[in-house]
Protein backbone atom coordinates (compact mmCIF):
# COMPACT_ATOMS: atom_id res chain seq x y z
CA UNK A 1 0.00 0.00 0.00
CA UNK A 2 1.40 3.39 -0.84
CA UNK A 3 2.03 5.71 1.49
CA UNK A 4 0.31 9.45 2.01
CA UNK A 5 2.79 11.71 0.83
CA UNK A 6 4.10 13.60 4.07
CA UNK A 7 4.68 16.60 2.63
CA UNK A 8 2.21 16.92 0.06
CA UNK A 9 -1.22 14.96 1.93
CA UNK A 10 -4.10 17.51 1.53
CA UNK A 11 -2.75 19.88 -0.27
CA UNK A 12 -5.80 21.67 -1.52
CA UNK A 13 -4.76 21.26 -5.09
CA UNK A 14 -4.19 17.84 -4.39
CA UNK A 15 -7.57 17.32 -2.76
CA UNK A 16 -9.35 19.70 -5.80
CA UNK A 17 -7.78 16.88 -8.22
CA UNK A 18 -8.46 14.23 -6.44
CA UNK A 19 -12.44 15.24 -5.85
CA UNK A 20 -12.20 15.97 -10.07
CA UNK A 21 -11.39 12.38 -10.71
CA UNK A 22 -13.42 10.56 -8.50
CA UNK A 23 -16.67 12.64 -9.65
CA UNK A 24 -15.35 11.93 -13.10
CA UNK A 25 -15.52 8.14 -12.51
CA UNK A 26 -18.60 8.28 -10.33
CA UNK A 27 -20.08 10.00 -13.26
CA UNK A 28 -19.32 6.93 -15.50
CA UNK A 29 -20.08 4.20 -12.95
CA UNK A 30 -16.95 2.85 -12.51
CA UNK A 31 -15.27 1.74 -9.56
CA UNK A 32 -11.82 2.92 -8.10
CA UNK A 33 -11.17 -0.57 -8.41
CA UNK A 34 -11.85 -0.96 -11.80
CA UNK A 35 -9.89 2.36 -12.55
CA UNK A 36 -7.20 1.39 -10.83
CA UNK A 37 -6.79 -1.56 -12.88
CA UNK A 38 -7.37 -0.17 -16.12
CA UNK A 39 -4.82 2.66 -15.36
CA UNK A 40 -2.65 -0.29 -14.35
CA UNK A 41 -2.56 1.45 -10.70
CA UNK A 42 -3.07 0.03 -7.25
CA UNK A 43 -6.46 0.60 -5.67
CA UNK A 44 -4.79 1.81 -2.60
CA UNK A 45 -2.87 4.56 -4.81
CA UNK A 46 -6.03 5.23 -6.64
CA UNK A 47 -8.07 5.73 -3.51
CA UNK A 48 -5.10 8.12 -2.20
CA UNK A 49 -4.74 9.81 -5.13
CA UNK A 50 -8.74 10.58 -4.71
CA UNK A 51 -8.49 11.38 -1.15
CA UNK A 52 -5.88 14.23 -2.14
CA UNK A 53 -2.86 12.12 -0.17
CA UNK A 54 -0.54 11.52 -3.13
CA UNK A 55 1.20 14.18 -5.23
CA UNK A 56 0.49 12.40 -8.67
CA UNK A 57 2.59 12.22 -11.58
CA UNK A 58 1.80 14.07 -15.03
CA UNK A 59 2.28 10.20 -16.19
CA UNK A 60 -0.65 8.80 -13.71
CA UNK A 61 -2.75 11.56 -14.55
CA UNK A 62 -2.64 11.14 -18.67
CA UNK A 63 -2.98 7.65 -17.56
CA UNK A 64 -6.32 7.98 -15.21
CA UNK A 65 -7.73 10.55 -17.74
CA UNK A 66 -7.02 8.15 -20.73
CA UNK A 67 -9.03 5.34 -18.82
CA UNK A 68 -12.14 8.04 -17.88
CA UNK A 69 -11.98 8.84 -21.84
CA UNK A 70 -11.56 12.61 -20.97
CA UNK A 71 -8.11 14.99 -21.50
CA UNK A 72 -6.15 15.58 -18.55
CA UNK A 73 -6.77 19.30 -19.25
CA UNK A 74 -10.72 18.25 -18.62
CA UNK A 75 -9.79 16.73 -14.88
CA UNK A 76 -7.62 20.16 -14.16
CA UNK A 77 -10.70 22.35 -15.08
CA UNK A 78 -13.02 20.36 -13.25
CA UNK A 79 -10.94 20.83 -10.02
CA UNK A 80 -10.27 24.60 -11.24
CA UNK A 81 -7.29 24.29 -11.93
Amino acid sequence: MAKPSAKHAGNPVLVKLGIAIRAIRARQDISQEGLANRALLDRSYMGGIERGEHNLTIINLIKIADQLGVAPSEILRKAGL
